[in-house]
């Protein structure tokens, strides 16, 4: 493992610890997908054998479910609990304003709806993923059958379209809602929320990684200490 990757893992856990403490008993807690998400599940579940905290979570995909049941947190679901008090999730960028693009991991369809649902939205991430305007490949999760015509669409728009490939098989790589993930490479987005708009007309586009105006605070860890950017004040 190289020095970069250490200090980005572990930048990332400190980060982890610094957003949970915003946690507190009786909460319920939207639990995010991905790596930076699985450190927050673990730390979660420490918490509740060490100090007895009591909270729900709502998990945003199997992987989640999977590691919270095995981290000893509570679930619940978000028809029987609309209202969550806090979700904590990773990004794949951040831009100086706080918007975000996510879902390396597969999940932004259901982790907008549950992220969207919090009072407050906590993300977590190393200082490589801060950007001053937002230029990462977004994902798009849609219905296997409008791959190509969704596709055409989009290149319409400027983007630049790749299916995502399964690592762990041959083909494509299928989320928990039985669709694909196609990452599109719009180069640098000046105007993320005009994207969003022409992006959500395409027939067969379920949902985009674009989470505008929805991040409350931002945990970026580094190489030395945490540091926290607050919608207010941006």
């Amino acid at each position: 493992m190289s020095f970069e990757k250490d200090w980005r893992e572990d930048a990332k856990r400190a980060a982890v610890e610094q957003a949970l403490k915003r946690i507190r008993d009786g909460q319920i807690v939207g639990l995010g997908s991905g790596s930076t998400a699985a450190y927050a599940i673990r730390e979660l579940g420490k918490r509740i054998a060490t100090e007895g905290l009591n909270v729900l979570g709502i998990p945003t995909s199997y992987q989640s479910m999977f590691l919270a049941i095995e981290s000893g947190i509570r679930l619940t679901t978000l028809n029987e609990n609309p209202e969550i008090d806090i979700a904590i999730d990773g990004a794949d960028q951040v831009s100086r304003d706080l918007n975000l693009i996510k879902g390396g991991g597969a999940a932004l369809t259901r982790e907008k709806i549950i992220d969207s649902a919090a009072k407050d939205l906590l993300i977590v991430v190393d200082e490589t993923k801060i950007a001053a305007i937002l230029d990462h490949p977004v994902p798009l999760e849609i219905f296997p059958i409008a791959l190509q015509t969704s596709s055409k669409r989009i290149q319409q728009l400027g983007g630049k379209p790749i299916l995502r490939q399964s690592l762990g098989k041959v083909g494509p790589v299928i989320t928990d809602n039985n669709n694909f993930i196609i990452d599109v490479d719009f180069g640098v987005i000046k105007e993320p929320g005009n994207l969003e708009n022409k992006l959500k007309t395409i027939p067969g586009i379920v949902e985009t990684g674009l989470f505008l105006d929805m991040a409350t605070e931002v945990y970026v860890g580094n190489k030395t200490t945490v540091h926290v950017l607050r919608k207010s004040i941006i």
